[in-house]
C-alpha cells in the first residue's frame, strides 16, 4: 500500500498547503498538526467542511464518487419536500455569500440535481474548500495508528489513519479527528420482510431496482408495458407508483402492483389535504386517487418471505392477512424498503451503536420510528453523537441508522455542534440552533417527477 504522509501533497485530486491546527491542550503536538478528516461529499459532509473552514481548522474531505454529491445525482430527478430555506447550511451560506453566490428562492423545492448544481458544487469550488477535497477516494478502513480495537494504552493520543482506494492506487491519510458523513444511500434493505438478504433475491439484481428510478425519463423502456411490483409503504414507494401511473397513460399495458406491510393502503396516504406541508399532502391524495381508480393493485398487509425466479418471472412468496400467498408473473421490481448503515469501514474503532435501529446509541430513543416521525425528533448535537472512540463522530443519515426520520437540516445542526466542540468552543457546542416547523421537513415531488426524504430511500415521516 502506498502511504501518503503529507496529506495535502501533490498526487491527490486537488492541491493544497500544509496548515497548523490549533486545538485544545488535550491533543498531543503530533496530532494537533493534523487535519480533521470528513468522509463523504454530500450536504452534511460539505457543511462540516464549511464550518471547519470558517473556524480556520484544517481538514480533508474524502468522497468515493467522481463528483461532489455523487449519491444525490443518482436520484437527481427527485424533487424534495423541503424548500431551499431548509437545505442550505448557515456556515456554507456565509462562505457562498462572500463569493457573490445568489441564494435560490427560499420557498422553491429543488430537485436532487438542482441541489448539487446550485448549492453543493458552488460550495465545493470555493477556495476555502476546493483544495482539500479528494474525489474518487473510497474509504476502506479507519483505524488508530498502529493500534487495534483491543488496545487501550495511548489510544487517545494516536492519530487516525484512513485507508483509501483511488482507482487502482491505495493511499493512507492521517487525521486528528474523523467525521463519518457517508450516509446510508447505496446500502438498501432487501425486499424480504425479515430484513435478511437471501441468495435468490441477490441473484435477481438485474430485475430489481433498489431506490428511485427515473421511470418517466431514462428508465422508461425498462418499465413500459411490464408487470411491475413496487415494494414499500413510504414516500419513495409512492413516488415510484405515481411515476408508473404516468407511464401507464402512454403505455396502457403497464401493470402496477403495490406490495407493503402496512395494514391498509389508507395508512400510507398521510394527511392528504389536511397535511401542514401541502406538497406532502398532495402526494397522498394522488396515490389515493390511483388506487381508487384501480390503476394500482394493492397487496397489503403482505410480508415477503422469499423472492425467487420462476417460469413466469419473479415470484414473491409471503403471508397476507395471516395466510400463505404468492404473487407471480412479475417482470420488474422496485424496492423502497429503506436503507441501513455500512459499518465495515469502522470495524477497528470503538463505537456505541444501538442494536435495533443501528443508530448512534444515545440517539436511539430520540429517533425511534416506532415512536417518532421526522417532526417530533428533538434537536441534538455533539454530546449525543459522542463515541467511545474519542474524536470520532458519525453524523448525518448514518447517525440515524435504519430510522427514516432524518432531516438534512438536522445533519447541519449536528456538524455545527461537533465542530464547535472540536474547536474548543464548548458553549456553542452545547447550544441548540435548529429551527424547524413542527411538521418536519421531508421531501416530495410536485411536478410528477419523484419524491423522497433528504435521504431518499429512507422515506422519512412515514
Amino acid at each position: 500500500m502506498t502511504k501518503t504522509n503529507n496529506i495535502l501533497s501533490s498526487g491527490s485530486d486537488c492541491c493544497g498547503t500544509n496548515v497548523t491546527l490549533t486545538q485544545s491542550s488535550e491533543k498531543s503536538n503530533k496530532t494537533s498538526k493534523l487535519p480533521v478528516a470528513i468522509i463523504g461529499g454530500g450536504p452534511v459532509g460539505l457543511a462540516a467542511a464549511a464550518h471547519l473552514a470558517k473556524r480556520g481548522i484544517p481538514f480533508i474531505l474524502l468522497e468515493a464518487g467522481p463528483k461532489i454529491g455523487a449519491n444525490i445525482l443518482t436520484w437527481g430527478h427527485v424533487r424534495l419536500f423541503s424548500p431551499w430555506q431548509y437545505n442550505v447550511d448557515k456556515a456554507a451560506k456565509d462562505l457562498l455569500n462572500a463569493s457573490g453566490w445568489i441564494h435560490p428562492e427560499l420557498e422553491n423545492l429543488p430537485t436532487g440535481k438542482e441541489l448539487v448544481d446550485k448549492y453543493l458544487q458552488p460550495l465545493a469550488m470555493l477556495p476555502e474548500i476546493k483544495p482539500y477535497v479528494y474525489l474518487n477516494h473510497k474509504v476502506l478502513s479507519i483505524v488508530r495508528k498502529d493500534i487495534d480495537k483491543m488496545k487501550t494504552a495511548d489510544r487517545e493520543s494516536a492519530p487516525f489513519v484512513i485507508y483509501t482506494e483511488n482507482n487502482t492506487e491505495y493511499k493512507s491519510f492521517e487525521a486528528s479527528a474523523v467525521i463519518d458523513a457517508t450516509g446510508t444511500w447505496g446500502n438498501p434493505n432487501p425486499a424480504v420482510s425479515s430484513g435478511i438478504w437471501l441468495p435468490e433475491e441477490k441473484s435477481l439484481h438485474d430485475k430489481i431496482y433498489y431506490g428511485i428510478p427515473d421511470i418517466t425519463g431514462k428508465e422508461k423502456q425498462r418499465f413500459a408495458n411490464k408487470r411491475i411490483a413496487v415494494v414499500g409503504g413510504g414516500h419513495s414507494a409512492i413516488n415510484a407508483l405515481l411515476d408508473l401511473g404516468k407511464l401507464k397513460e402512454s403505455y396502457p399495458e403497464t401493470e402496477i402492483l403495490w406490495v407493503m406491510r402496512r395494514q391498509r393502503a389508507e395508512d400510507a396516504y398521510g394527511g392528504e389535504e389536511k397535511d401542514a406541508l401541502e406538497a406532502r399532502g398532495l402526494l397522498g391524495s394522488r396515490i389515493h386517487q390511483l388506487v381508487d381508480d384501480e390503476k394500482v393493485k394493492v397487496f397489503t398487509p403482505f410480508r415477503i418471505q422469499s423472492v425467487k425466479n420462476s417460469n413466469n418471472g419473479i415470484e414473491l412468496l409471503g403471508s397476507q392477512s395471516g395466510k400463505q400467498s404468492i404473487i407471480d408473473g412479475i417482470d420488474e421490481m422496485i424496492v423502497n424498503t429503506g436503507s441501513r448503515p455500512d459499518f465495515s469501514i469502522i470495524n477497528e474503532l470503538r463505537t456505541a451503536i444501538d442494536n435495533p435501529t443501528e443508530s448512534v446509541e444515545v440517539l436511539a430513543p430520540l429517533i425511534d420510528p416506532n415512536i417518532h416521525s421526522c417532526g417530533t425528533v428533538r434537536p441534538h448535537g455533539e454530546k449525543e453523537l459522542r463515541q467511545p472512540e474519542k474524536d470520532f463522530y458519525i453524523v448525518g443519515a448514518k447517525s440515524y441508522g435504519r430510522a427514516p426520520t432524518f432531516l438534512m437540516a438536522t445533519g447541519y445542526e449536528q456538524v455545527r455542534s461537533v465542530i464547535a466542540y472540536i474547536s474548543g468552543d464548548l458553549a456553542a457546542a452545547e447550544r441548540l440552533e435548529l429551527d424547524l416547523p413542527e411538521t418536519g421537513v421531508c421531501s416530495v415531488n410536485l411536478n410528477s417527477k419523484s419524491s423522497s426524504c433528504d435521504e431518499p430511500a429512507s422515506s422519512c415521516c412515514n
